[in-house]
């Protein structure tokens, strides 16, 4: 099969530090390679992949020290998208709803993941608009905002089982937060966990600019007597960071559409703690993968808890449910539903219109004779 993945300029495809939908794309990409399938990826230049890459911006948004604007350096690669459109079997997009206007008359080759929340009004509208085209939802949570809309299949995210493995004799001695610093992520929440249970908390996460000021107000001044900020971490240091925390905390306050970090901590064989808002009910597996709760004092008595778990199931149930082989394969699954019913459609549309010929010229025919 020709595919086509589309992914955002923010981050290369993969990130070299945090970006959630950029490493899925990369990840799903590769797996797809890997299962045989012609695949070509639209990303920035600075982007690694085993795919044929198209590159469309010379590096990514966020690191670049120049002035730029993400919406015309999308709207250019959509441009180049859809003039190669005639060479792929179908296009998955992982832009949100950027494409959607092009790309109106040829939704049915297309498939559309949504990786952010859909609880949005404006989103929502937008949606209403395009009703055909194809949509993939990351999660059940993140789908049942958006009933009406087209969503072909839910797929969970995947990660490359063999990227992050588990140590070999964990620690266990700190707790670990991983990801992006924000209100809705609730960082001090965690910082109030670790202080319960009286571990240290490592902190490894990106400040983006709207959140600086939610950051030197509020989580700085809570830093020391055993909370660090570490920063961002690459690929290389998760391993060793997830793996020999005792516990991932997750400790989120919004309906997170999926939460990438705690099948990060699963595969590294490391319990994650969380507040089942959004995904996070579907990803972590109570008393198995780690523990749902729902206070501050609940979430230091899963710390507490955690020793009783698994590592090596933990590890076992993340190769089962979230490897990225499991995500590629359902996905060419929904591509060749969906090529499948395109070609019964374009089938149907041409006996209909043979028919319609056939019956014309019968008439003609009839005619004819009368006279």
């Amino acid at each position: 099969m020709r595919i086509a993945q589309v992914s955002p300029l923010y981050e290369t495809t993969p990130p070299a530090l945090y970006g959630g939908t950029e490493r899925v794309v990369a990840t799903l990409t590769d797996a797809l390679v890997k299962l045989g399938h012609e695949v070509t990826l639209f990303a920035t230049a600075d982007s690694g992949t085993t795919a044929n890459l198209v590159a469309c911006r010379d590096r990514a948004i966020r690191l670049d020290p120049e002035l730029s604007w993400d919406l015309p350096a999308h709207m250019a690669m959509m441009d180049e998208v859809r003039r190669r459109a005639d060479d792929f079997d179908i296009i998955h997009f992982h832009t949100d709803c950027l494409q959607m206007a092009m790309f109106e008359d040829i939704a049915e080759k297309t498939v559309t993941t949504l990786h952010g929340r859909q609880d949005i009004e404006d989103m929502q509208r937008f949606l209403r608009r395009f009703p055909n085209f194809p949509l993939v939802a990351i999660s059940r949570s993140q789908q049942s905002h958006i009933p009406f809309a087209n969503v072909v299949s839910i797929i969970h995210h995947g990660i490359d089982a063999y990227q992050l493995l588990p140590v070999e004799n964990p620690t266990g001695d700190y707790l670990a937060f991983l990801g992006r610093i924000s209100p809705e992520k609730r960082p001090d929440r965690a910082i109030r966990i670790a202080r319960q249970t009286g571990l240290p908390l490592r902190i490894a996460a990106k400040v983006d600019v709207p959140d600086r000021a939610y950051f030197h107000d509020v989580i700085e001044p809570l830093l020391g007597d055993g909370v660090e900020f570490i920063g961002e971490i690459d690929e290389a240091r998760k391993p060793e960071f997830l793996g020999n925390a005792r516990a991932l905390l997750f400790p989120i306050d919004w309906p997170e559409p999926f939460g990438l970090v705690m099948i990060e901590a699963m595969a590294c064989g490391t319990p994650v703690i969380t507040y089942p808002h959004g995904a996070a009910a579907e990803i972590v597996e109570d008393d198995i993968t780690g523990f749902q709760v729902q206070s501050i004092e609940e979430a230091a008595d899963a710390v507490r808890q955690c020793h009783r778990l698994s590592r090596r199931l933990i590890r076992a149930r993340f190769a089962q449910r979230f490897a990225d082989t499991v995500m590629a394969k359902a996905y060419v699954a929904t591509y060749e539903s969906l090529l499948d019913a395109a070609a019964e459609r374009r089938t149907g549309m041409a006996t209909k219109e043979l028919v319609a010929a056939r019956q014309s010229g019968a008439d003609a025919s009839a005619r004819t004779m009368r006279s």
